[in-house]
């Protein structure tokens, strides 16, 4: 059976050149790059130079640019290490109720510490609106964290809008670039925004390596402590392989060509009775269809797909297995039983016509097949 991957908001396969710039790494610059020795200063000069590529194609310094572990790390630097960087005063946060777990939990921790957090819901369509935002403003806010594009309908949000309101009362401005990042082109001055978080998976590059970019000038209180690695932003020793990799597929694929792919899809799925495409009135990632099969468990559709060969999503990856709907869906207006029912379709590099024609045909199939089954069927 032929294999066709529609997943790549969980993760995306890693590109040749990625890979190629791993191994490389991995076998010509395996010292430490603290180390003062010669195989320490090319371990050193490898790791700049991939800071280099990425800080540029952002827009900005690579002083700027930390290296992380991944996506969830540099989103938990960004919300803690802020507010913890200000001993007094501003204890206030205003986030958004559709971000990834990654900030919605980094919240949740600031809220044990006595911090107050205000949350910004979306319109019907998924989109943050900068009034919404504007509204949760204290003067003394200390964070406003709205992400770029969210990871389960890919909707856009208006960063810079949002990043304007937060610099009228002084707040930074945090946004999680992890779906966009590396996927779209980004000018990080254009948009305003004090951090941004990237994940290397998330666009050929290899898992286990992420960048957030910190503005100069901007205080943060590392979470990982044991060495002045990273400008003292974060401890331990760099990984060089996962960092050139990571460079080496920032620099490689623009995704913009896939939103005729994307929209393909979400007409013959749209087509469907019972099916509506959630978030379709609003910019999306070129990659990304969510849809709610009314009637049917999105699991169960998941597993039905993936019986035929393809690859689907039923929400957030780091959300698998979780019994309660979409938090997302739900900020949007669905019912639980509507949220449910939803399955996300992620498109990536390689994916062609007859791909998305396959997957919308099983689709139907495999949608009539459970909605026969169901319960309430009639």
């Amino acid at each position: 059976m032929q294999r066709r991957y529609f997943d790549h908001n969980a993760t995306s396969p890693p590109s040749p050149a990625a890979m190629t710039a791993f191994v490389d790494a991995s076998r010509e610059v395996f010292g430490n790059a603290s180390s003062v020795h010669r195989d320490g200063q090319m371990a050193r000069q490898r790791l700049e130079s991939a800071r280099r590529s990425i800080a540029g194609r952002v827009g900005r310094g690579p002083k700027e640019l930390v290296f992380t572990g991944g996506g969830t790390e540099s989103n938990n630097l960004a919300v803690l290490g802020v507010v913890r960087a200000v001993k007094a005063g501003r204890r206030h946060v205003v986030t958004s109720r559709i971000e990834h777990p990654a900030v919605l939990a980094a919240c949740a921790v600031l809220e044990r510490e006595g911090v107050e957090i205000g949350y910004a819901r979306p319109n019907s369509a998924g989109v943050i609106e900068p009034d919404e935002v504007r509204a949760l403003l204290r003067p003394e806010t200390v964070l406003v964290s709205v992400m770029h594009a969210n990871n389960e309908t890919g909707v856009i949000q208006p960063v810079a809008e949002i990043a304007r309101a937060a610099r009228e009362t002084g707040a930074r401005m945090h946004s999680d670039g992890v779906q966009l990042g590396g996927r779209l082109p980004v000018d990080l001055e254009a948009l305003g925004v004090d951090l941004y978080a990237i994940g290397g998976h998330k666009f050929g590059g290899p898992k286990g390596v992420g960048a957030l970019y910190v503005r100069d000038g901007v205080e943060i209180e590392p979470l990982l402590v044991g060495g002045r690695h990273e400008r003292s932003r974060r401890a331990g020793t760099e990984n060089v392989p996962g960092a050139a990799a990571m460079a080496a597929a920032f620099e490689e694929f623009d995704w913009t060509s896939l939103a005729p792919l994307r929209n393909r899809l979400a007409t013959a799925l749209g087509a469907m009775p019972g099916v509506s495409i959630n978030g379709a009135g609003a910019e999306r990632l070129p990659n990304t269809v969510n849809a709610t099969f009314e009637g049917v468990d999105g699991e169960a559709m998941v597993i039905a797909l993936d019986l035929r060969g393809f690859a689907v999503s039923s929400g957030s990856a780091c959300s698998s297995g979780a019994v309660e709907p979409s938090h997302v869906l739900l900020a949007m207006g669905l019912s639980p039983a509507n949220a449910r029912s939803s399955v996300r379709f992620s498109l990536g590099p390689g994916t062609s016509e007859q791909d998305v024609d396959a997957l919308a045909e099983a689709a139907t199939v495999a949608f009539a097949h459970l909605l026969r089954l169901s319960p309430t069927y009639a």
